[in-house]
This record gives structure tokens, sequence and C-alpha cells, in this order.
């Protein structure tokens, strides 16, 4: 059996395709061993095409008002226990001053799908920065808007645009969200995305409630078909004050093995080794760099609202996620053979 599981390893690394029920195999077969074989092959691919260079994000967590009531979510609509805030456009751009200063060359706009922040302030938030910021990569992750609104963003100056479908198959979706919301309208907000001309990245959680291997299976045939720039993963992380609150979490060793069959599958995407991953295991984002990801996203916010943007419990808000403690983060990489660059770090996987 693993020499079977390895050859499927072998001919994902060679045709960067699989049929579904091969990954249902791969996925549900999965051991240490083979895990290692993985890993192995995946950062082998890394280097190939972006050596061992890291790149950073600064994450500016700018909103936390959100009307949608996703049921894993920290902010949601319903949660009255929240804390809520907006940050100014003063703020931001005072956040993209300091990250500017520490070497950030890309900016991520995150925030939570709120209604203050209309399509005419977004314009002129990204025009500002755009303007004292030419040579740096704006990204946006502000959940579903019109073509119309991802057009105008983009004439904006915007360059990037992040938006998980969290999970491609339409019941599994229902289970996780209000029926407002639809995993069709989030897939299609992709497909406007690549047709406006955004890189473009999606994701998915990983150990979400209800999820099985064939779920899975279905987000990397997915991935395959939106060939995106980048794709972020983490594992769900249950909060506190949701639905999910006793839903168990999803695991280090599951998510690191999806990492590395990403890798394989779109060989030039930019993979974060992302917060949540540093929030269930202490080295989790190295161990994230070493299955194959190639990005990092330190937070920019201020400090006083880093404990607010709370989309799962125990979230790294302090030490090494703030961006002021870059140095640490640097000497991490630097621990496990790799170094953190400061330049935009565009994806090499452009159709």
């Amino acid at each position: 059996m693993e020499k079977q599981l390895q050859a499927l390893i072998d001919k994902l690394e060679s045709e960067n395709r699989l049929d579904r029920e091969e990954w249902i195999r791969l996925i549900r077969g999965r051991t240490p061993k083979l895990a290692q074989y993985l890993f192995e092959k995946a950062r082998k691919i890394r280097q190939m095409y972006y050596g061992t260079d890291v790149y950073i994000r600064g994450l500016i967590e700018f909103t936390n008002y959100c009307k949608n009531d996703c049921y894993y979510c920290g902010i949601r609509r319903s949660n009255a226990q929240a804390h809520r805030y907006r940050l100014s456009q003063e703020q931001i751009l005072q956040c993209c001053r300091q990250g500017y200063d520490l070497g950030f060359r890309t900016f991520v706009l995150q925030g939570g799908e709120d209604g203050y922040f209309t399509e005419e302030r977004m314009v002129r938030l990204i025009r500002e920065i755009r303007k004292d910021y030419p040579d740096c990569a704006i990204t946006l992750s502000i959940g579903e808007r019109s073509y119309d609104s991802y057009l105008a963003f983009f004439n904006a100056g915007a360059d990037r645009y992040l938006l998980r479908h969290e999970t491609w198959d339409t019941a599994h979706y229902q289970l996780l969200h209000p029926p407002a919301l639809s995993a069709e309208h989030r897939r299609q907000c992709l497909w406007d995305l690549k047709k406006i001309g955004y890189q473009v990245g999606t994701g998915y959680m990983v150990g979400s409630p209800f999820q099985t291997a064939e779920n899975l299976a279905d987000d990397m045939l997915f991935l395959e078909k939106l060939n995106p720039q980048m794709v972020g993963i983490g594992p769900f992380i249950p909060h506190h004050d949701t639905p999910f609150k006793d839903q168990p979490a999803g695991t280090l060793e599951l998510t690191l093995y999806m990492l590395g069959l990403i890798r394989l599958l779109l060989p030039k995407v930019l993979l974060p080794a992302t917060t949540a991953l540093g929030t269930i295991d202490e080295k989790g984002r190295e161990l994230g760099i070493l299955a194959g990801a190639n990005v990092v996203m330190p937070n920019l916010s201020p400090e006083n609202v880093r404990k607010d943007y709370l989309l799962y419990d125990n979230k790294i808000c302090t030490g090494s996620e703030a961006a002021e403690c870059r140095n640490d983060l640097e000497n991490r990489m630097h621990a496990i053979g790799y170094q953190v660059v400061s330049h935009r770090g565009d994806s090499l996987n452009m159709d």
C-alpha cells in the first residue's frame, strides 16, 4: 500500500494532477512515512521555483464588523460578545508606513464584510496606498463583492485578492454557512476576480466540521481547475462564541500534508504558512515552510485591536506575530535554512 501511494505522489509530481479517486486514496492512506516522502518532494519543487526565499506580507486587519453569520467565525454578525472596531484611513496608512519601514512590500487589507467600507471608501483608500507606495503590492481580503466593485478596486490599484472558497461541496458549504451564502456564488466571485486580472488567492479549512476525504478531494480538483496564484489553507480552530465551539479542531498533521499536496499540484503557487498553523503548534509555521509553503503574513495591525480580530480561539496576537518582531521571524526561518526577503514576491503561477 505504501509503495502504491508513493507512486501516486510521483504521478502528482510529474503530471500535476490526479483523479478524484486517487486524491481520496492519497488523503485517506497517509502515514507519517508517506508524509515525509511527500515533504521532500514538495521542498524540492518549492526550491526549484522560489529557492529558499520566504515572502512576507504585512497583514492589516482593518475592521471586524461583518454582515455574515458563518457558523465557524468569531466575528460573525450575531456574536454579541465581539468587541467591534474599524480603523480609519489614516490609521491604515500609518500601518503601511510602519510596514514599509520594516521592509514589507505587500500590504494585505483584510476585514469582515463591513458595509461601512463602501466601494467609494475602498477606492479612495487603495488609491492613497498606491500613490504613497508605488513599488508595493496591494492585496484585498474583504469577501464577496459585485463584479463592478472588484473592477473598481483593480482600477484603483489593487493587485491581488484573497477569497477562500472554504469548501467546494455545496452541501458541506451549507452546513458551515447560513442560507444566504452559497458555494456557487463564492466560486463565481473567484472567476470574476480572475477575469478582471487579479492575482487570485483561494483556499479552504482543513478539518472543518463534517469534512470528509471526498470533500478535500473535490477541493483539490477545484484548485486544479481554477489554477490560482495563491492558496491559503489552515486548520479549523473552534471559537467559543460560535455554534461550532465544541467541534474538534483540525490537525497540524493533515494541514501539513495538504500543503505538500498543493505544492505538487500547483508547483509555482504562493503558499502561506498561516497564523492558524502557528496557533495550533509553536513550530507550526516553520513546519509549514518545510512542507512546501513560501509565504508568512505577520500582523501590522495596531496592537490594541489585534486581540479583537478573533476568528478563532487562542490566535497569536503578540510576540513573533507582531511585525515589530520581524527579527524573531527571520531567526526562525534562518534556523531551518530559509531567509525572509523584502520584495513584492509575485506569484510565478501566472496564466
